[in-house]
């Protein structure tokens, strides 16, 4: 599983303009999925978002995680993540799963990060989104389990 983590002050996701999700301070979070990502690689790459000491504490350090802040999470499904761009000019995405299989562990992805006691909201798997946000900092991490 490979995720990208912007730090933000607000983001929202829309579907043929309606708001599907939306959320102040906390995190956007962009998950791809590969073909042997299961259930262990969800819970490391949560596990390892949810412990990140990535916003500021008073000294402006930092050093306080999504639970310090009592933060939102916002995921959205990116299989783009997979692109292999190292050969000719379009993309390969032999390496993602499936969509069968990306939308299984998506979905544990996100039933996993709603049992955190954290506002969770989501995109759609699969489907056309526009994402919007104010990147605090900015602060983009990328993680790969």
């Amino acid at each position: 599983m490979k995720a990208v983590i912007q730090r933000v002050s607000q983001a929202q996701v829309t579907i043929d303009d309606k708001i599907i999700g939306k959320i102040s301070e906390g995190l956007l979070i962009f998950i791809g999925i590969a073909q042997d990502d299961g259930t262990s690689h969800v819970i490391k790459l949560s596990d390892k978002i949810l412990n990140l000491r990535i916003f500021n504490d008073i000294n402006k350090k930092m050093n306080l995680s999504i639970h310090d802040i009592q933060g939102s999470l916002l995921i959205v499904s990116q299989f783009t993540l997979y692109a292999d761009c190292k050969k000719g000019n379009r993309p390969s995405f032999i390496n993602a799963a499936s969509p069968v299989h990306a939308k299984k562990i998506y979905n544990e992805f996100v039933n996993y990060m709603n049992q955190q006691k954290l506002n969770v909201q989501s995109g759609v798997f699969g489907a056309d989104m526009k994402v919007n946000l104010i990147n605090s900092g900015p602060s983009t991490f990328v993680l790969d389990v």
